[in-house]
């Protein structure tokens, strides 16, 4: 009996076999090489068309052409039936089996409003339709989400807007603490308990790495602590999906906020994918935009609010939807320096200590490689660098909230009260101490404290906007330009995010009432600036001095 096989045949061989095969490859390979030579390269036959002695050569073209034409059309139409069956696919996905009439009104009013938007001249303000879009948000709105920043969320409430919605009629008022991840997580329950004394507040945090229509948001520096992952997003559904059952039919939920708070962003969470445009610039969404989540809930985005010119350089500066060219860099960025540990700060940038906010920008130019020609460092650059920081999504600073708590003047207990009668507030508690362990927070040493300077206030009459000069306006767009380039050097986002968004600047008065360490640091310089040679000495080699 022949004994089987345990193993498989070996594929190993000799050299000289390889070698051979190898050999007889390159054979073949030249042949086919000399072979496609000789046949060559056959030339298309051009062609010559119709003869000149061709009887009825005109009516020949002519026939020609309009076959062609007819080709063209034919094809046109197709390309356009294949779109318009694309999309009805994409709203098939997108909304399965919702019902149109809940979205009706408010997409009417949305219409008219892109309607009279393209009627109206460039010329007038765009602040003026900034708090027309914002009256419609809040009158369509049955429940009205004010965003907060988590690093300063008083300095993000507008008392106007609150007593506005206060007075439009039974609208409820629900505050939700975004960007919950960029600070401690003791002074995130501290304010919780703060806040939610007065309305009804949810700890949120939107997710940032959201794929859509091939395009992806891309951060360079991350912080070691930030996550990827929504937090919050289940809480805020069961506290809206509680309160429409209680209110017994579909609602529409409005977001509102100051500019950067992440408006946007919440609205692209609770949906899934990127609806709305987002970005590190400031006052990205200039219209309302009507979201429906599902057959009960819609959503409407809004433009942010405008800043009254009568706040803190620092809330100016912070809450401000305007390039920080028209802000006078310098002078913006000393404004939230001086709100600052400045021990902290020193430890966050890794730079020396300073005594005024001048040299700080000088020492953090040296050490990100800010310079200019000669070898001077970049102040202004600096200046912007941190700006843009302080207002971004990256940077973690925190404020303490105040030591007493009172109610807000434009609210009473009979108010406070109303607003939160419709949400289960036992179920929303759970929810937000849920987030709280689920969010990966810096710690408290690796933060830096910031003095907040309170509530911001914003301007909802069309009449008390101030009309813009016409060199204002050329110089918002000259400063338009180099603020491209430090958001690209931060973050990679959409280039229609940075068209005209130096639209929302405060007048230059303002900054010109800024503290006494301002002033003090435009004297000082002087040196810095000053550092190079005089054009009176020499630069000869003197002999009579002897150099070691």
């Amino acid at each position: 009996m022949k004994r089987p096989k345990l193993k498989k045949a070996s594929k190993r061989m000799t050299c000289h076999k390889r070698y051979k095969i190898q050999k007889k490859v390159r054979e073949h390979h030249r042949k086919l090489r000399k072979e496609a030579k000789k046949r060559g390269h056959k030339k298309r036959r051009k062609d010559l068309g119709v003869p000149n002695s061709a009887p009825f050569k005109e009516a020949l073209l002519r026939e020609a052409e309009l076959r062609k034409q007819r080709l063209e059309e034919l094809k046109q139409q197709q390309k356009l039936d294949r779109h318009k069956e694309q999309e009805k696919k994409r709203k098939l996905k997108t909304n399965p089996g919702v019902e149109s009439s809940n979205a009706e009104p408010v997409k009417e009013e949305f219409e008219q409003c892109k309607a009279k938007n393209k009627a109206k001249p460039a010329k007038q303000n765009p602040k003026k339709l900034y708090c027309q879009e914002l009256k419609k948000v809040i009158e369509a709105s049955d429940v009205v989400l004010e965003v907060l920043d988590a690093r300063d969320p008083l300095g993000c409430r507008c008392p106007q807007v609150e007593e506005a919605i206060v007075l439009s009629g039974q609208k409820k008022l629900v505050l939700v603490l975004n960007k919950s991840d960029l600070v401690p997580k003791e002074n995130l329950e501290n304010w919780l308990n703060y806040l939610k004394r007065e309305l009804p507040t949810v700890v949120f945090r939107a997710s940032t790495n959201r794929k859509d229509k091939g395009k992806t948001i891309k951060i360079r520096r991350k912080a070691p602590f930030k996550s990827e992952v929504c937090v919050g997003k289940d809480g805020l559904w069961k506290l809206l999906g509680g309160f429409q059952e209680t209110y017994g039919k579909a609602i529409h939920v409005g977001v509102i906020g100051f500019p950067n708070v992440g408006k946007s962003s919440i609205i692209n969470s609770l949906k899934q994918e990127r609806i709305c445009n987002v970005g590190v610039s400031m006052g990205l969404t200039r219209s309302m935009q009507v979201v429906p989540l599902n057959k009960q809930i819609t959503i409407i985005d809004s433009p942010s609010f405008i800043v009254s010119p009568l706040n803190s350089p620092t809330a100016l500066a912070l809450r401000s939807p305007a390039s920080i060219e028209v802000l006078r860099p310098v002078e913006a960025a000393s404004a939230i320096l001086s709100q600052a540990d400045t021990r902290q700060v020193v430890l966050k940038f890794t730079v020396p200590d300073f005594k005024n906010s001048l040299e700080f920008f000088t020492l953090l130019a040296q050490r990100r490689g800010l310079h200019q020609k000669g070898g001077t460092p970049n102040v202004e650059g600096a200046a912007k660098l941190l700006w843009s920081e302080w207002t971004g999504g990256s940077l973690g600073y925190y404020c303490h909230p105040p030591t007493s708590w009172t109610l807000s003047p434009h609210f009473n207990e009979n108010i406070v009260t109303d607003m939160k009668w419709g949400f289960n507030l036992e179920e929303l508690e759970k929810n937000n101490a849920h987030s709280i362990q689920a969010i990966r927070s810096p710690h408290l040493a690796s933060s830096i404290l910031f003095q907040s300077s309170g509530l911001t206030n914003g301007i909802i009459k069309e009449m008390d906007i101030p009309e813009e000069l016409p060199r204002e306006r050329e110089r918002k767009q000259q400063g338009g330009e180099d603020y491209e380039n430090i958001n690209n050097d931060q973050e990679s986002v959409d280039e229609e995010a940075d068209e005209k968004s130096s639209d929302m600047s405060p007048p230059k008065e303002v900054w010109e009432a800024l503290p006494e360490e301002t002033q003090a640091d435009e004297q000082s310089e002087q040196p810095y600036v000053l550092d190079r040679v005089p054009e009176e000495e020499d630069d000869a080699y003197n002999f009579s001095t002897d150099y070691v």
